[in-house]
């Protein structure tokens, strides 16, 4: 390291949430439903070996900690990389590095944190480098990887979903962060309800937490050697009142809002909507409640109430709050007031369950692609009627083994 960057080092102020990082996956906390003992993949990570993965999960849940940590775990050459920031040029200079890398006997973890950001192409570079294993992939993405990563790359990764920190483990990184602070700075007292409004204000956000923990002790009231955080304090620099909203209340809230549209009950929809805004619920978060309520439970008695969701997100988007509440509240009204049917939900349910269950059967051959010079060679396409022109002749369009199916009744 030059000098240069040794001054850059001395002179940084490293945040807190860096600082305490977890060192070692024992210490990992909040993710069971992965790293418990036994788990597959810390059998997995017992005997060695290595695959792409892909982490799906909310800000702050672990997801760049956990690939550190299992690149340690392995001895791994671990290369990090941004979407954001980065692109084809340096995903192939990640592969020669990764080339050296084996030629010494070590193994690669490339990880692309906002994985979704990249575009196709540059997903599609990384397909050839993973199937004959130069490197291994773990990516990390806030969103859906279904609608976001390409099915090529999808077919080469496992998709874990990493939950939002549960509030006991929450409580435990909160209280770590205090106790690093007394140790290297001065002891603090807090009021009893403290870390229950830390905890209830980070939502599953271990980096918000601890980014709290430590504006809050720096702020707090200090006399004769001893520092003092109230709940006063906490207020003022969150601009929140101490209200309880914890990961449980957002599920239940989502819950009781979703039930109430479905209810037509646009009063208590209007209410838990006010509660989950005034709680600092991401509104883009309501919103795709609110279209998943216009398409389950409006559906096809009234496709307009889809629009005015999707209208509602994009509004939410674009304005954000506190504006964002008025579309917000005005889709709330028509998707809990529309007429409502859930028979297309049924209906896909049922074939897909038929699909699962083994009913997988081709088109008849009258309705396969005929676009092709052998295609007729085969029979695909022979004795299709065109519909517009024989509005009025019986024609098959089920699968011989289920020609009798009905998914809509």
């Amino acid at each position: 390291m030059d000098l240069f960057s040794q001054l850059e080092d001395m002179n940084k102020q490293v945040p807190l949430a860096e600082i305490l990082r977890p060192k070692t996956l024992e210490d990992f906390l909040g993710q069971s439903n992965v790293v418990a003992p036994n788990s597959p993949l810390l059998n997995l990570l017992k005997t060695q070996r290595l695959f792409s993965l892909i982490f799906w999960g909310t800000p702050g849940c672990g997801k760049t900690t956990l690939a550190r940590l299992i690149a340690t775990k392995v001895n791994a050459q671990f290369i990090e990389l941004s979407a954001v920031s980065s692109g084809i040029k340096e995903i192939k200079e990640t592969v020669e590095r990764a080339r050296e890398a084996l030629r010494a006997g070590q193994k690669t973890i490339l990880f692309i944190d906002e994985i979704h950001r990249y575009s196709k192409t540059q997903q599609d570079a990384l397909l050839p480098h993973l199937e004959n294993g130069t490197l291994f992939l773990i990516g990390s993405t806030t969103e859906n990887p279904s609608f976001q990563v390409v099915p090529a790359l999808l077919s080469r990764v496992q998709v874990l979903r990493l939950n939002p920190i549960n509030d006991v483990s929450m409580a435990k990184i909160i209280n770590k962060g205090f106790e690093y602070l007394e140790k290297n700075y001065q002891p603090i007292q807090y009021e009893d309800d403290v870390i229950k409004f830390i905890v209830n204000n980070a939502r599953g956000d271990a980096r918000c937490a601890l980014n709290l923990v430590e504006n809050s002790y720096f702020t707090s009231n200090f006399s004769n050697d001893t520092r003092f955080l109230s709940i006063e304090i906490l207020e003022s620099i969150t601009q929140r009142r101490n209200t309880r909203y914890s990961i449980q209340e957002h599920y239940d809230c989502a819950s009781a809002f979703q039930k109430s549209i479905r209810g037509s009950d646009a009063d208590a929809a209007i209410y838990y909507l006010a509660k989950m805004i005034a709680s600092g619920e991401d509104p883009r978060f309501i919103a795709r409640r609110l279209i998943v309520c216009a398409a389950e439970d409006v559906g096809i008695a009234d496709p307009n109430a889809m629009n005015i969701a999707v209208n509602a997100y994009k509004a939410v988007e674009l304005i954000g709050l506190p504006e964002g509440r008025i579309p917000l509240a005005n889709a709330v009204a028509y998707v809990a007031n529309a007429p409502k049917s859930n028979k297309a939900c049924i209906a896909i349910d049922s074939a897909l369950a038929d699909i699962e269950s083994g009913l997988d059967f081709p088109p008849p051959n009258h309705l396969r692609d005929a676009h092709y010079s052998d295609a007729k060679k085969y029979g695909f396409g022979v004795g299709y009627k065109y519909s517009h022109d024989h509005p009025d002749e019986y024609q098959q369009f089920m699968p011989d083994e289920l020609k009798n199916k009905k998914y809509f009744n």
